[in-house]
């Protein structure tokens, strides 16, 4: 009976008129969407493919390929709203402790899909959007590398929006990722001023700091000369111990000051570098975690959005209300500024009179 019922409303779903009418109301309420602020940013967690292949009792394969099939409907909602930045969770690195069956056919579907979707479908060069693999190329396989480099390939000259395809990723590894090019970045000695600290001037810091802790009445060593500025950090910070002359910086040149390194140069060294803040994630088959992903871009103004629906399911007429929502929360949120700088300036008149 739920079979009959399944295939009385996909007929109905399919005929003419009922699909030219979805299509109108579809335009139609995206176009309302488009009146008020869009999310420029949003990331997507689809899972519940193999729940969904399970619960219809079809191969698990065939579940990934209509995961596919709703990722499509997606990114068109998405990219006509005025979304400009689509982040997918494709595979992670923990997916490779799956069957081997499993693995190699998500790794194909991969090769296929992307290859579709760069070559033979218009969807992308419609909207404009390119697309970037994010994530550890060399646990890849080379056909499927060969294809996700294809993919990029072809639409590098789009740049009106952009689908970032995580494959295969995890936040953890990421992160590690940007830590480590950060710390080659500034092993590696260029033009500039000399750091404005020495490692005789931390030497002297952290031997003030512990008397002081230690409530010694010992006087600290008086001051030394900050004539090794210049030094490597692999050097000792013995101040008394003369560094040798290979550790010194080349004449001219001088190695980055790490105390310069904030969050901002951890952004810029993530595989997201340069894209618009994360302003939306969600996450479908109602599991309430983030799975190592995107735990970095996360930050206080992201909502966070969990979904009962498996992804294979996921629609427009699921992620209206999500949308809806964040509108209404960033227009609170909007009111809120608002009122704030209001209350300040106000503060500042009563203060100068």
């Amino acid at each position: 009976m739920p079979s009959l019922q399944l295939s009385t409303r996909a007929w109905l779903l399919s005929s003419p008129p009922v699909e030219w009418a979805v299509r109108q109301l579809r335009e139609l309420l995206i176009g309302a969407f488009r009146q008020g602020p869009i999310p420029q940013h949003v990331a997507f967690v689809m899972d519940g493919n193999r729940r969904f292949a399970r619960s219809r009792r079809i191969e698990t394969v065939e579940g990934h390929n209509l995961g596919f099939e709703a990722l499509a409907r997606i990114l068109e909602v998405c990219y006509k709203s005025g979304v400009t930045v689509v982040t997918i969770y494709a595979f992670s690195i923990e997916n490779f402790k799956r069957s081997k069956y499993e693995v190699d056919a998500l790794m194909d579907m991969a090769k296929v899909k992307l290859s579709q979707l760069a070559q033979h479908g218009d969807l992308l060069e419609r909207y404009g959007a390119r697309v970037r693999i994010l994530g550890q190329r060399e646990l890849v396989k080379p056909d499927v590398l060969e294809a996700m480099d294809r993919a990029v390939e072809l639409t590098q000259g789009n740049t009106s929006a952009v689908l970032n395809v995580c494959f295969p990723y995890t936040s953890r590894d990421e992160m590690a990722t940007a830590i480590r090019d950060t710390v080659a970045e500034y092993s590696v000695p260029g033009p500039g001023p000399p750091r404005p600290f020495s490692e005789s001037h931390i030497a002297r810091n952290m031997r003030a700091r512990h008397l002081g802790l230690s409530g010694s009445s010992q006087p600290p060593s008086p001051p030394t000369s900050d004539v090794d500025d210049s030094l490597s950090s692999s050097t000792t910070l013995q101040p008394d111990t003369p560094p040798s002359p290979d550790t010194r910086e080349p004449a001219g040149l001088a190695y980055p000051d790490p105390e310069g390194i904030t969050a901002r140069t951890l952004d810029d060294h993530m595989y997201t570098a340069g894209c618009p803040p994360l302003e939306l994630l969600v996450r479908t088959s109602g599991v309430e975690r983030l799975s190592d992903f995107m735990l970095w871009q996360c930050h206080q103004d992201t909502q966070i959005v969990f979904l009962d629906c498996l992804w294979p399911e996921f629609d427009l007429w699921h992620f209206l209300p999500v949308l809806v929502e964040w509108q209404w929360r960033r227009r609170k949120l909007g009111e809120r500024d608002r009122m704030v700088r209001a209350a300040s300036r106000g503060a500042g008149l009563v203060k100068v009179a």
